[in-house]
């Protein structure tokens, strides 16, 4: 009997304390009851971050490069990548680093410092373009609706992220991709937006309008010396 008080003693002490250790945790709620306020969720994925995160990225390239120094070789990992956010903004960075995570985000970070605002009109471009940039140029012309990005390599990666859903294009002169996203991204930071002068028509009818009145004006005249 001795020996079962001293259980009961013992587990009812036990309670008490866990009872008291989650008063002090939990504020006076138990867990398992899923009361209290809980922290808010961490997301992970950046959403919450101020728009800092919205932009999409593509790795156009992963070259592994090397310094000479005084001690020898040094390697680094240097990484091009573009960001867009599929509405007309879109960039593309250079970074070095010896991770390849290091250059990644030193890539990032450039893009988004030089970001290009690209024109769209009717999810294609305004007009042609040729753009040449050192060895690399590229040709942009505007397609029709269902015709899709024809292009290849890092173009179609950046047409893609800026929101261009019609367009042809041919690269020409290099096949180096760091030179070609360069030419590229010049090549969209080069369009215009279309002119909204008014067309033949409307120049017709205004020249019409302004006849009109000066006939109006000079008959006026006339009965007036009359």
């Amino acid at each position: 009997m001795a020996d079962d008080n001293k259980k009961v003693e013992t587990s009812s002490s036990n309670q008490k304390a866990a009872e008291a250790v989650a008063k002090t945790v939990y504020g006076g709620q138990d867990k398992r009851s899923g009361g209290g306020s809980r922290p808010p969720r961490r997301d992970n994925r950046g959403k919450n971050d101020g728009g800092r995160d919205e932009f999409e990225q593509r790795i156009l390239e992963i070259a592994r490069v090397t310094r000479v120094m005084a001690g020898g070789k040094r390697m680094n990992f240097r990484a091009c990548v573009a960001i867009g956010d599929r509405k007309g903004s879109v960039g593309v960075g250079l970074g070095k680093g010896a991770d390849v995570t290091i250059a990644i985000n030193k890539a990032v970070n450039r893009a988004k410092k030089t970001l290009v605002k690209v024109p769209v009109l009717n999810d294609t471009i305004p007009h042609a373009v040729l753009q040449k940039v050192g060895a690399a140029s590229i040709i942009f012309k505007p397609a029709r609706q269902g015709s899709g990005v024809m292009s290849g390599g890092v173009a179609r990666a950046i047409l893609e992220l800026s929101g261009i859903k019609n367009v042809s294009s041919k690269v020409l002169g290099s096949n180096n991709k760091v030179n070609n996203a360069r030419c590229t991204l010049a090549a969209l930071a080069s369009l215009r937006q279309p002119s909204t002068r008014p067309g033949s028509k409307e120049k017709k009818e205004a020249k019409k309008a302004e006849t009109n009145t000066e006939d109006k004006a000079n008959d006026k005249k006339i009965v007036a010396k009359k």
